[in-house]
């Protein structure tokens, strides 16, 4: 655990911000996330089993398929050259492949960490950028964002404010690229409602990328943004939501080939959203298990089957094989003894 103490000064911590404290489940000083809705703090391990009870684990006990620590990757997309994100990390010791999770205007949500750690106990390294700890986007470029994509059609990828994001994102992904148990032949990006369009816009940039999973994102400004993906593309989004339905057709329209597309009955938007009223439990792990089998499909292809070997006939040591089976190996027909010609008196 990476432990940065310019965190500590953090003055007003809010809801879904990641921190360095003191869970309030496990009792270890690491990376938490702060609950203000729940007045509690907890470590991304204990998020989802909120049990409120001590460990009673024997020592010895098997590892966690992930821990969870927060590091810092360089950019120069911030004045100070440096930026803050919370990563995922399976204990297994073998090379993962590596996925980017890029939030929006309200930071590391419920519903990204939702995602985080189904992507971890998979055996994907993840990397969730904390953009609420930077000036790149706040409120008014959220509002300006939202009128975009009313008078303009969708997010405009080519703006100062979005170039400035794809950036960050890029530097970040370079960053997941470069640790030491990352396969960095073998990444991935994933982003919901605005974030997911930001994920299309950086799957633009970066043709290295294999797979791109978003979940009911905006469309993009212009649709011919969407011509640099070279990534295989899984779009998830509910049947009502409109937005996402304006998404799909750009997609459809520009990139139909390259793209697995997931409606979900009955749902409209934000229905992944743990934290929100239009939050669907059973969908959205139904959801969440397609996305990590995407991911899986793309960055763990299973291994080559090695090549059956011929198969010849086996013969008893020291005896030769009869004429008969020679010419037959051979492709000969066998043919029928021929009598004798006996000469007549």
């Amino acid at each position: 655990m990476r432990d940065d103490d310019l965190l500590l000064k953090t003055p007003g911590l809010e809801f879904g911000s990641g921190v360095i404290g003191v869970c309030d489940v496990c009792g270890k000083r690491q990376a938490v996330i702060v609950l203000q809705k729940e007045r509690f703090k907890l470590c991304v391990i204990d998020f989802l089993n909120k049990t409120w009870t001590s460990s009673k684990s024997k020592p010895g006990a098997p590892l966690p398929p992930y821990r969870s620590e927060t590091v810092t990757f360089p950019t120069d997309a911030v004045p100070s050259g440096q930026a803050l994100a919370l990563v995922l990390r399976p204990t297994k010791l073998v090379r993962h492949p590596g996925v980017l999770i890029t939030p929006e205007v309200y930071g590391i949500t419920t519903s990204l960490l939702d995602a985080a750690i189904h992507f971890a106990r998979e055996g994907f390294e993840v990397i969730v950028p904390d953009l609420g700890k930077t000036s790149l986007f706040g409120p008014t470029d959220h509002l300006g964002t939202r009128l975009s994509l009313r008078t303009k059609g969708g997010i405009v990828v080519t703006s100062p404010r979005i170039a400035k994001l794809t950036q960050y994102y890029a530097d970040a992904l370079t960053y997941l690229r470069g640790r030491e148990m990352v396969d960095p032949e073998k990444t991935g990006i994933f982003g919901l409602s605005f974030g997911g369009s930001l994920a299309l816009a950086v799957a633009g940039l970066d043709q290295k990328l294999t797979a791109v999973a978003v979940a009911y994102p905006a469309p993009l400004s212009p649709p011919t943004a969407l011509n640099l993906v070279t990534a295989k593309v899984y779009f998830v989004a509910g049947r009502r939501d409109k937005v996402a339905a304006a998404s799909r057709a750009q997609l459809e329209a520009v990139i139909p080939k390259q793209v697995e597309f997931e409606s979900v009955t009955e749902v409209g938007r934000d229905f992944l959203s743990r934290d929100l009223r239009a939050y669907d439990q059973n969908r959205a792990e139904a959801t969440w298990g397609h996305v990590v089998a995407f991911f899986k499909r793309q960055l763990m292809p299973p291994p080559p089957r090695p090549p059956v070997p011929s198969m010849k006939p086996a013969t008893a040591p020291g005896v030769l094989p009869s004429p008969a089976s020679t010419s037959a190996a051979a492709g000969a027909k066998p043919t029928a003894p021929v009598a004798p010609v006996v000469p007549s008196a």
